[in-house]
């Protein structure tokens, strides 16, 4: 069984529809990667499935249970992370404050503590920032806390948008790593990329939108593959 199945997703922002009737899933320990131009309704989907925006119809599953309108902190509690665009950290609290606020659904102390330094092995930087306010931190320092932040709720699956957005290419590899790393270490990964190419490449599956609708499904490397994608969105 999928651990989340999104069947005839329709959104619409007032008389605009922004999803057209979405179908995927996503397996256990994979990761799945969707692409698109801006605007074909990638982060929609992702704000959709963790309950920020309400579906006009459709049905989401999560773990075995219908989610689709259910809260967005109950989705939490259930074992979804969403590490939104734009990374949304609290610049006013340090690196271990924002860090402990990804925790804030979990009540074992040692159990947190254990997850922080799991996190800080994923993160070294962030290590050697904790004490430092989030604001100061640059972009890709930033990228990291939003995603060790998400990482502390210990989550079933965690979606990322756009993580790679900003970023230096050095950055971009290091992101890039750490999302494989965190895969194989069994969490599952819905990743929202621009960076088409990255994303190919170390996803297992990619669903490819075009104004709210999927044009395109498949292995990921084939995907990377083909010449249609590579002209389209690969820049090649």
């Amino acid at each position: 069984m999928a651990l989340l199945t999104v069947t005839d997703l329709k959104v619409n922002y007032g008389v605009i529809p922004a999803l057209k009737g979405i179908s995927f899933n996503v397996e256990a320990g994979e990761v799945i990667a969707l692409i698109g131009a801006n605007g074909a309704g990638k982060t929609t989907i992702l704000r959709t499935v963790t309950g920020l925006v309400e579906a006009a119809s459709g049905t989401i599953e999560f773990d075995g249970k219908n989610i689709t309108k259910t809260p967005a902190h109950k989705i939490v509690e259930m074992g979804m992370a969403h590490v939104p665009e734009g990374r949304r950290v609290f610049p006013e609290l340090t690196v271990l404050q924002n860090l402990m606020l990804g925790a804030y659904i979990r009540k074992d102390a040692q159990e947190k503590a254990q997850t922080l330094e799991e996190v800080y092995g994923h993160f070294p930087r962030l290590k050697e920032r904790e004490k430092q306010l989030a604001g100061t931190l640059s972009g890709g320092e930033q990228q990291m806390l939003a995603m060790g932040r998400a990482l502390m709720s210990r989550p079933k699956i965690i979606l990322m948008d756009e993580p790679s957005m900003g970023l230096s290419p050095i950055f971009v590899g290091e992101i890039f790593n750490i999302i494989e790393k965190v895969s194989s270490q069994g969490t599952t990964v819905l990743l929202v990329e621009q960076n088409a190419k990255k994303a190919l490449s170390i996803a297992d599956r990619a669903y490819v939108l075009e104004t709210g609708s999927i044009v395109m499904s498949g292995n990921a490397d084939d995907l990377l593959h083909d010449d249609s994608i590579r002209k389209a969105y690969l820049g090649e």
